[in-house]
């Protein structure tokens, strides 16, 4: 029961209470005075009324005790949505220095962790998997040598979403570049999210955290 209804039935119950209370008013002044020559009757009109507002009370005390409880549950609900809600993740690839080549595309393992909100990013394997169905932005970068091929894929399930790539560079001396990339996604609960290096390229990284894999939920559906 919201809100709304249990403050709509105090009103009711509080307009009846008057209106009652009024229309006992009213009566009383177009009716002759006989408080001379009844005046037990009168006493058990007044004893009435005030057993009728005194009867309230228990009843707005319970109302006003359900009030609170339902505000604690609703209090305690929300929390719970807003926790299972903050999802969010950011992870560098760590000071390893050259990464690469191997021989066929394989999955990169974000090992610096700066932010896990709902602990969704696993950085034992570099894979974030979707706790629950939504929109969710990811973004990512990466830093090599201006003289290496460096080419990296976003994957859903295995499947590639988005590539940055870079062609090498041989006669532009020793120098970095980076490259980085986005994209908003709807995923299923269980989806899994992860970042390869493709077959015979490379990536760097260093204690500046210079590749790195970041997402959050946009919203739920």
């Amino acid at each position: 029961m919201s809100y709304n209804i249990l403050y709509l039935l105090l009103f009711v119950l509080f307009t009846c209470n008057c209106s009652s209370v009024s229309k006992a008013q009213e009566e009383k002044k177009t009716l002759p005075d006989k408080s001379k020559s009844l005046p037990v009757e009168s006493g058990a009109a007044g004893n009435q009324q005030s057993c009728l507002i005194t009867g309230l009370y228990p009843l707005l005390a319970e109302l006003s005790s359900t009030l609170q409880s339902l505000k604690a549950s609703m209090d305690q609900e929300l929390l719970r949505r807003k926790e299972k809600h903050n999802i969010a993740f950011a992870a560098a690839l760590g000071n390893r220095g050259d990464v690469g080549p191997f021989n066929t595309d394989v999955p990169l393992v974000y090992q610096k962790v700066f932010l896990n909100a709902g602990s969704c990013y696993n950085s034992g394997t570099g894979i974030f998997t979707a706790p629950v169905k939504g929109v969710y932005f990811f973004s990512f970068s990466g830093h090599n040598k201006t003289s290496k091929t460096m080419a990296l894929r976003l994957v859903k399930n295995g499947e590639s979403m988005t590539v940055v790539y870079n062609h090498p560079l041989t006669d532009a001396g020793f120098r970095f570049e980076s490259l980085s990339n986005s994209i908003t996604l709807m995923l299923e609960k269980g989806d899994q999210i992860a970042m390869h290096l493709w077959a015979n390229t490379w990536v760097f990284d260093n204690n500046d955290s210079l590749t790195l894999f970041t997402g959050h939920l946009v919203f739920p559906l």
